[in-house]
């Protein structure tokens, strides 16, 4: 696969403009294959989402003449069979890819694509049967197969609960010997088209591994539906419930686009709702200073004046609202900077961060705007900075998008390291765009460790065993 920085050339030129996948060992429930809100969100792919996910293979060139008539090409024509029978362009994918590995091949034969969607073809059918001839043909097979899941099976479906083969939610059934009972439209659909255990499974796999998104701690969502974020972190969804504590902690450049599906896989998590350096007074009386997930007591009223604080802008909480925050090193009297500052060096320039008598350096301008954003700078004496312990530089935050600079390579930040993205087609997969990317010394970027994984959208050969016709 191409790396990024080929794609952000052609983006840029174009004037064009955001976690793992899930493991290939996908847990199969055969009586869940999708939701039906995966099956009928029509507009989870724009026509050039299609077209950029047919880069995978031959598909991305192929145009040939469609049932109106009309030269069109492959991407043009899922996408006008989605939009026409209110099916996701992603479902008619994962189909292709399933039946006859279109998606992904570089030569396919015409026998693949003559029968691309399997349709009209049973376990027992011959192509070379006249009564099939309608069928043949990448357009007939992409149209028909859409038009009858939509007009036959789901109107069926919806009209009376079960489809021409009596499959239907709540509905038990024999499949390949195993008692399968279908919880829903979509899972019903797919059983109806391919009546076999096998190929839905393998069906499950393709979607997976494209589709279905298990984000990196550290990556913020942003319900497309309710406009809500959350930060994803220790496999749970935080949400933000406040401008104020938003844009105290996080940076608005960082937040990926998602599905409500999406983000409530996810179990709920506490919430963020306090700004950074919020003062927070429990009921014991105690004032603690916030800072990121941790609080901070202050050991006495001399150790919170010396700080600089006012009593004004002191909340009264609960202990259910401190609870969440982990208790570190309290604040007294002599305690330098708690709430943290940026000091340069006068004589060498270099900037600092400095925060409870310990400075951490900043090696690029990049780290500074990305962690710091306007917090001003103070210039101090040389000789007052080496009294401060110095210890491990500043990284980028969680969730950015960074490169160096003449490296094809992109990478997320997560926990501190990086994580490789493998291709553009799993950088849109994502939701991510190009001109969020920082690009940046290559210093940089090497002060986070690799990560082992990667992330990659692409299948793997002997992942999935693809129906042969």
């Amino acid at each position: 696969m191409q790396r990024l920085v080929s794609g952000f050339l052609i983006s840029t030129m174009l004037l064009a403009p955001v976690a793992t996948f899930a493991d290939e060992d996908v847990s199969f429930n055969p009586g869940y294959l999708i939701s039906d809100a995966e099956m009928f969100d029509v507009n989870s792919m724009s026509l050039s989402d299609i077209q950029t996910f047919l880069t995978r293979g031959a598909l991305a060139s192929h145009r040939e003449r469609d049932l109106d008539g009309v030269n069109r090409s492959a991407a043009e024509m899922i996408h006008l069979a989605a939009q026409e029978y209110e099916i996701s362009p992603k479902f008619l994918l994962t189909l292709l890819q399933r039946e006859q590995s279109l998606v992904e091949d570089d030569y396919p034969s015409q026998r693949q694509l003559d029968w691309a969607m399997g349709y009209g073809v049973c376990d027992d059918c011959s192509k070379d049967d006249p009564r099939l001839k309608k069928f043949k043909g990448f357009p007939n097979q992409v149209w028909f197969a859409a038009e009858r899941i939509r007009e036959s099976y789901l109107y069926d479906l919806e009209r009376r609960g079960f489809t021409e083969t009596g499959v239907g939610p709540n509905i038990e059934m024999t499949i390949d010997g195993t008692l399968v009972t279908p919880v829903n439209f979509a899972t019903s659909s797919l059983y109806t088209y391919t009546p076999h255990l096998h190929g839905n499974e393998n069906f499950v796999k393709i979607w997976s591994k494209w589709f279905t998104r298990t984000y990196l701690s550290g990556t913020l969502l942003q319900d497309n539906n309710t406009g809500g974020i959350f930060l994803v972190q220790n496999g749970t969804r935080r949400p933000i419930t406040s401008r104020s504590a938003f844009y105290s902690r996080f940076n608005e450049a960082l937040l990926i686009p998602a599905s409500t599906t999406e983000i409530e896989k996810y179990p709920l998590g506490t919430a963020i709702s306090f700004p950074n350096y919020s003062l927070l007074r429990s009921p014991t009386g105690v004032v603690y200073l916030i800072v990121d997930d941790t609080r901070r007591g202050f050991t006495s009223q001399e150790a919170f004046r010396a700080i600089g604080f006012s009593p004004d802008e002191i909340v009264d909480v609960e202990w259910g609202d401190l609870d969440p925050y982990e208790e570190t090193e309290s604040i007294t009297t002599t305690s330098v900077y708690p709430q943290g500052a940026l000091l340069q060096d006068k004589i060498s320039g270099g900037v600092f961060y400095v925060e409870n008598g310990q400075k951490y350096p900043i090696h690029s301008r990049e780290i500074l705007q990305n962690r710091f954003g306007m917090l001003s700078i103070v210039p101090v004496e040389h000789e007052d900075l080496e009294s401060y312990k110095r210890t491990d530089a500043v990284l980028f935050a969680d969730g950015t998008l960074v490169a160096a600079e003449g490296s094809p390579d992109v990478f997320v930040i997560s926990e501190g390291k990086r994580h490789l993205i493998e291709d553009e087609i799993t950088f849109k997969l994502y939701g991510w765009s190009f001109d969020k990317v920082i690009w940046t010394n290559e210093r940089s970027v090497l002060l986070h460790p690799l990560a082992e994984e990667s992330l990659s959208t692409e299948l793997e050969s002997e992942l999935i065993d693809v129906a042969s016709y």
